[in-house]
């Protein structure tokens, strides 16, 4: 889909795809997003900060800027990839405990699309909890892409085979028109 002019935040988490977030950052851009990085705190170990600052030309974000740092442009819509089983669960209960789930928790009610693609293994997909939260995001108008045609859980232990099919470009074609 292409979105002259909109911004687009990529939500990255701390789960085995996230030194990729390169590839979605050029799906978009070549779709027209403008993007800003926000990596929940433990993703900052997970991905090449400087690299993806070149690659967007803006900073990625992990913390609450401070009050005489310039904000980032409003998000015209949100993709969290890789979305890890902490980050959707505390998403959904309303935890806002890190800038990324500040941003998350704020966007439902600003009428912001948000675009989730989990990468958790099925030991956790089956979790009461879990499923509980993917139910109650889905019900605000989120767009969890998990099941059958978007991303499907995998053994636990086994997550470093997906990295290659890791299903990127469904968060672009999954955000409204």
């Amino acid at each position: 889909m292409t979105q002259p002019g909109k911004v687009l935040y990529v939500i990255v988490c701390a789960a085995g795809p996230a030194p990729h977030v390169g590839r979605l950052v050029t799906l978009a851009q070549d779709a027209g997003w403008t993007v800003q990085i926000i990596a929940t705190p433990p993703a900052l170990d997970f991905i090449d900060v400087a690299e993806l600052e070149k690659q967007t030309g803006r900073p990625v974000r992990s913390q609450y800027r401070k009050p005489d740092e310039p904000r980032s442009p409003r998000a015209d819509a949100i993709i969290v990839a890789p979305a890890t089983y902490n980050t959707i669960n505390k998403f959904a209960q309303g935890i806002a405990d890190t800038y990324a789930l500040g941003v998350l928790s704020e966007a439902p009610g600003l009428g912001i699309p948000i675009v989730i693609l989990p990468f958790v293994n099925t030991a956790l997909a089956t979790r009461a909890p879990f499923q509980g939260s993917v139910n109650q995001l889905r019900a605000e108008g989120v767009r969890v892409l998990l099941g059958p045609g978007q991303f499907e859980p995998h053994p636990p232990s086994s997550g470093a085979e997906r990295l290659d099919s890791y299903p990127w470009a469904l968060t672009l074609q999954n955000l409204p028109n």
